[in-house]
């Protein structure tokens, strides 16, 4: 599935108490993880919080992980490894294609 922006996964437009029935996390829970940056919602004109289905997903991931015992900093340190992991891909990926296209060799 596609991880652009435009997708419906990721369109922010969900309310925290929205997100807080969704998830059955309260949302001092979410707020708290948001100030730990772990959850990046957007902000609207007004300061409300806006979420979207693969904010659901990464608090439903976080949740699991905490009631496993894992701290949130250790699942601040795993996730910021998957993001700089998931770049590294897209990298490779793209010099990879301009490589092929170019004809060109390492």
């Amino acid at each position: 599935m596609s991880t652009d922006k435009k997708s419906y996964k990721n369109k922010k437009v969900m309310s925290i108490g929205i997100i807080s029935k969704i998830t059955g996390l309260s949302e001092r829970k979410i707020r708290y993880y948001e100030e730990r940056k772990l959850i990046f919602p957007e902000r609207t004109e007004r300061g409300t919080r806006k979420y979207s289905f693969s904010d659901v997903e990464i608090l439903m991931e976080i949740a699991n992980q905490i009631e496993d015992g894992v701290q949130t900093y250790e699942i601040k340190k795993e996730m910021s490894k998957k993001r700089k992991q998931t770049k590294d891909d897209i990298n490779k990926m793209i010099r990879g294609q301009l490589n092929a296209h170019f004809h060109l060799r390492k």
